[in-house]
């Protein structure tokens, strides 16, 4: 029987890397697409149907489905809000800082605060208005481009994700953890379209801007964590009895 054989660790990093670089390439080049389609205004008749689609034929103010997937999709939408993300953040950090991952704790405010700065500099940069085709079923009272819900949800979710993957050694808690964070992050986005306060080109521009920050948030983790700037999960300390 032939002996199985494994890559050498240094090489599966460094194809980890170039991935997350050729996604973050993909994701900043997917966003560029659809920022031009959008300023073009080409993008408008895929934005009309997609909202068109979510509402009963007849009534633009009347989502399709029953009742209480209206009161989920209000309850998951909350999940991307800025009061939400910073308390979930606030959790990890204070998280990380008691397991004795202070700098990881630290690399993870400025990841996801840069996160949203940059959401905030482009929906001022953009400017565009909320969508008037279709009943607005939460409040909303900012710009539209990109969805600062699925950008958010994105950095935010994403990012944590990615620390604690690069803080952990168990295969099966990474690949949970990286789960729960996509997840959340695609269900948040639907939710904004199925509320109607935000096209859908908005929500895939967050989606692919929010992964790309996560995706470059990654490796320069994983920079850091060569250079010895961010605990590995051997730099951990004991527990005590």
């Amino acid at each position: 029987m032939k002996a199985r054989t494994f890559l050498p660790s240094w090489v599966a990093a460094e194809f980890g890397i170039l991935s997350a670089l050729a996604g973050a390439a993909a994701g900043l080049f997917a966003f560029a697409l659809i920022a031009e389609e959008v300023v073009e205004g080409d993008a408008h008749g895929f934005d009309e149907a997609i909202l068109l689609a979510f509402r009963t034929p007849g009534d633009t103010a009347d989502p399709i489905g029953p009742a209480w997937l209206e009161i989920v999709m209000r309850d998951l939408t909350s999940l991307g809000s800025t009061t939400v993300l910073a308390l979930i953040t606030a959790i990890v950090v204070g998280f990380l800082i008691t397991d004795g991952k202070r700098a990881a704790a630290l690399f993870l405010l400025a990841a996801t605060a840069g996160g949203g700065a940059l959401s905030y500099l482009l929906k001022l940069g953009f400017d565009r208005p909320r969508p008037d085709l279709v009943a607005h079923l939460v409040d909303v009272h900012t710009l539209s481009f990109p969805s600062g819900h699925a950008m958010g949800a994105a950095v935010t979710y994403l990012t944590l994700g990615a620390i604690i993957v690069r803080t952990e050694s168990r295969r099966r808690l990474k690949a949970y953890v990286l789960a729960v964070a996509t997840g959340l992050t695609l269900l948040i986005g639907l939710s904004r379209i199925y509320l109607g306060v935000h096209w859908p080109t908005d929500v895939l521009a967050g989606w692919c801007a929010g992964s790309a920050w996560a995706l470059i948030c990654w490796i320069v983790a994983l920079w850091l964590q060569r250079r010895g700037r961010i605990e590995t999960t051997q730099d951990t300390p004991a527990q005590g009895p």
